[in-house]
C-alpha cells in the first residue's frame, strides 16, 4: 500500500513524511498470524487469572497490582482483532475514524498501565524484602494499593486523552484507501519525544532501583537464610525483568530513534522504510506482555498455577477417554472408525 503524505513541520512540531512505503503481503500475513497467536493464548490466560484472583479473599498489595496488570493485559489483547483485520486487508483500515482513535488510545493506555503496575509490583517486593519491618503497617492495608491503582488508571487515562480528540485516519494519495495513523504511523513530534522519555523513565528507574536493591539484599543472606520466599523473590525479579526487556525496552528505544530520525528532513526513502519496519516489529513486541505476564502469575501465585494444572489435566484425561472409546469401538467393528 503506497504511503504518500507531504513532508512538512507544523506548528506543534509534528513531522509528516513524503515517501511511498509499501508493506509486503507476506509481512502483513506474518503480523496477522502473530497477533492471532497472541490473542488465542492471551485472552484465556488472562481471563483465567482474573477469575482466580477474584476467588481470593485476602488481597495483599502485590495481588492488587497483579490483578490490575491482568486487566490491562486483557484489554491489551482484546484490541488485537482489529490489528489482525488491518494486516489481512494489507494495510487498509476499514473501521473508521472513531475506532482508529480508540485502538490507539487503548494501546497506549494499557501498555503504560502494564509498565507502571509492573513498577508497583517491584516496589512492593522491595518493601517486603528489604524493609519488611518498616513497611509492615503500610503493606497490611490493601486499601492503599487500591487507591494507587485507581489513581494510576485515572492519570494515564487522562494523559492519553489527546489520542481520542485528534484526527487519526488519512486517505492515501487522495484515494479511498484509508490508513490509521495509530497503527505504526504515529506522527513524530518534539512533544512525543519528551512524553516518551518521561513516561518510560519513571517506571524504569523504579524497577531497576528496586530490583538492584533486592538482589543486593539477597546476596548478603547466608544460604541457610534463603527461604522459599527468597527463592520466590528471585523468580519475580528474573521474570519481571525478562518481560520488561523483551516487551517494552525495544519499543521505547526504537521510538526514540524513530522520532529523532524523522526530525531530519534529509532522511532517505530506504531509511524511512527501515524505520517503519522496525517500528512495526517493536510495536508488536509490546503485545507479548499479554502472554508473558500469565507466565509470571504461574510461577508466583499458587492458586493460578493449580488452576492451570487442573485445566490441562482435565483436558488430557478427556482426550485419553475419547481415545479409549474409539479404541473400543474399533475393536468391536473397524468400520465404525470411519463414522464421524
Amino acid at each position: 500500500v503506497p504511503w504518500n503524505v507531504p513532508m512538512m513541520l507544523n506548528s506543534s512540531g509534528e513531522q509528516q513524511v513524503n515517501w511511498n512505503i509499501k508493506e509486503s503481503h507476506l509481512e502483513n500475513i506474518f503480523f496477522a498470524c502473530f497477533y492471532v497467536a497472541l490473542l488465542v493464548i492471551g485472552v484465556p490466560a488472562n481471563t483465567l487469572a482474573l477469575w482466580v484472583f477474584s476467588q481470593q479473599k485476602k488481597n495483599s498489595p502485590s495481588k492488587v497490582f497483579i490483578t490490575n496488570l491482568a486487566v490491562a493485559d486483557l484489554f491489551y489483547v482484546m484490541i488485537l482483532p482489529m490489528r489482525v483485520a488491518y494486516h489481512v486487508m494489507d494495510g487498509f483500515w476499514p473501521f473508521g475514524e472513531i475506532l482508529c482513535r480508540l485502538v490507539g488510545y487503548l494501546f497506549y493506555l494499557n501498555m503504560y498501565c502494564s509498565l507502571y503496575f509492573m513498577a508497583c509490583i517491584s516496589l512492593d517486593r522491595f518493601l517486603a524484602l528489604v524493609l519488611p519491618v518498616q513497611s509492615l503497617a503500610l503493606r497490611q492495608k490493601s486499601v492503599i494499593s487500591r487507591v494507587i491503582s485507581v489513581l494510576l488508571w485515572l492519570f494515564l487515562g487522562i494523559s492519553m486523552m489527546p489520542l481520542l480528540i485528534t484526527h487519526q485516519t488519512v486517505k492515501v494519495n487522495n484515494s479511498t484507501w484509508t490508513v490509521c495513523l495509530q497503527l505504526y504511523r504515529e506522527k513524530p513530534s518534539s512533544q512525543a519525544l519528551v512524553s516518551l522519555a518521561v513516561a518510560f523513565s519513571v517506571p524504569s528507574v523504579v524497577m531497576v532501583t528496586s530490583y538492584t536493591l533486592i538482589l543486593h539484599k539477597l546476596r548478603s543472606l547466608r544460604q541457610s537464610e534463603r527461604s522459599p520466599m527468597v527463592r520466590k523473590a528471585i523468580r519475580t525479579v528474573t521474570l519481571t525483568l525478562l518481560i520488561y526487556i523483551v516487551a517494552f525496552v525495544p519499543y521505547h528505544v526504537n521510538r526514540f530513534i524513530y522520532i529523532a530520525s524523522f526530525a531530519h528532513q534529509n532522511i532517505t526513502a530506504g531509511e524511512a522504510a527501515s524505520l517503519w519496519l522496525t517500528n512495526r516489529i517493536a510495536s508488536s513486541l509490546t503485545c507479548v506482555s499479554g502472554v508473558l505476564d500469565p507466565v509470571l502469575y504461574f510461577f508466583l501465585i499458587s492458586n493460578y498455577r493449580k488452576s492451570v494444572v487442573r485445566l490441562f489435566c482435565r483436558t488430557q484425561e478427556r482426550d485419553r477417554l475419547k481415545g479409549l472409546i474409539m479404541l473400543v469401538r474399533f475393536s468391536i467393528n473397524p468400520h465404525l472408525l470411519a463414522i464421524k
